[in-house]
């Protein structure tokens, strides 16, 4: 400790550039945290879903609906206890800069389909009896203002036209990973209007045991083979995986993207720990005449750059920690639940402490086996 005025006195030598480098780690710390969290957002998703629900989608494509006559077949499978359905609806609020999930359901079925949404049983009740009803999450409250009994006109794109709504309902999820800014309505206030178009997008059945959830997706799998529809059924847990898998291998992708910036800020500060060094030749080899050992002169380089390093670390978790707070970016949208876990603060000071031995390490052992009289003979 009693060196460290000498090794915040040598940082101070050249403020603007130990600045620039702390800034450079805290952003490829942030980066690679947040990135990083885009997987583990991801992960924490899928974990979410109940074992007991699966969910039957067209085999072709998940936008492709089934036939409504599916709802009783799917009924007498063994195994399955209850069955609802949900429709996509696709329409935009406003100016349509702010995206948010609608979905026609069928509602008493689904509500008990779904324990994890939280309504008062007033509002769940109101909801319930009246067909242009919806209830929304409390992130759309927040976003737009909107309150219980308030009627809102959203425009169709799928199904086009303008549509009102009246809000009865305000859900709180128990998991934020479930989000709340969806916006769910009756089914059939969809099908009066389109009665040609309109039949569930997917299934959703409960089952009495989760282990045989392979089995049940086979037994309905095999049902609709030879038809005009033919079904697709996982866990829930598998089709948000299946969201996910829609933008490619994501985590991957986004892990490769983050160390593909630490290693970029690692040539960085290495580079200016060694301009840094290149400029001291002289004073380390003063530093050994007085007394100052190899080992000593070794770790004082290595703190140096320990110094940056965790600076930097500490200002970018940091800000990728408290930012989904600030913005409120975690409480909805593509990613709910958006946060830094423990396991990624963590890796991110593994990461920190590498990149400070990476970037230290080549000058501090040139600093440490400088010959003293090569050193005094240079020019400065």
């Amino acid at each position: 400790m009693k060196f460290l005025p000498l090794v915040i006195a040598n940082l101070g030598r050249h403020k603007l550039r130990t600045i620039l480098t702390i800034t450079s780690v805290a952003l490829a710390l942030f980066l690679f945290a947040s990135l990083r969290t885009v997987g583990t957002t991801l992960d924490a998703g899928s974990q979410a879903s109940s074992a007991q629900r699966i969910i039957t989608q067209n085999s072709t494509a998940f936008v492709i609906p089934l036939p409504m006559s599916y709802a009783n077949r799917l009924a007498s499978v063994p195994h399955v206890t209850e069955v609802t359905w949900a429709n996509w609806f696709g329409g935009k609020y406003g100016d349509g800069k702010k995206f948010f999930a609608q979905f026609a359901v069928d509602p008493a079925s689904y509500l008990k389909m779904y324990p994890e949404f939280l309504i008062p049983e007033e509002q769940k009740q109101a909801f319930l009896k009246e067909r242009s009803a919806a209830i929304v999450g409390e992130g759309l409250i927040r976003a737009f203002g909107w309150k219980v009994g308030q009627n809102v006109t959203m425009q169709g794109t799928i199904f086009p036209g303008d549509w009102t709504f009246t809000i009865r309902g305000i859900y709180r999820p128990t998991l934020k990973e479930y989000g709340d800014d969806s916006f769910m309505f009756h089914y059939d206030y969809l099908y009066e209007k389109y009665p040609d178009r309109v039949t569930p997008g997917w299934y959703i059945m409960k089952i009495d045991d989760p282990n045989v959830a392979p089995q049940v997706a086979k037994t309905i799998d095999d049902q609709f083979r030879n038809s005009s529809a033919p079904t697709k059924t996982g866990t829930e847990k598998a089709f948000a995986a299946g969201f996910a898998s829609m933008w490619g291998n994501v985590k991957l992708l986004m892990s490769t993207i983050g160390m593909a910036v630490v290693f970029a800020i690692l040539l960085v500060s290495a580079n200016a720990m060694m301009m840094n060094q290149r400029e001291r030749t002289a004073e380390v080899a003063v530093m050994k005449t007085v007394g100052f050992s190899d080992r000593r002169i070794f770790g004082l380089v290595i703190t140096e750059a320990a110094t940056i390093a965790l600076t930097g670390a500490i200002l970018g978790l940091g800000a990728a920690i408290l930012l989904p707070t600030v913005t409120g970016f975690g409480d909805g949208g593509f990613l709910p639940g958006f946060h830094v876990t423990t396991g990624t603060a963590l890796v991110g000071g593994v990461v920190a402490v590498v990149l400070a031995i990476a970037s230290g390490i080549f000058p501090a052992w040139q600093a440490a086996r400088l010959p003293v009289v090569q050193a005094l003979r240079r020019v400065e």
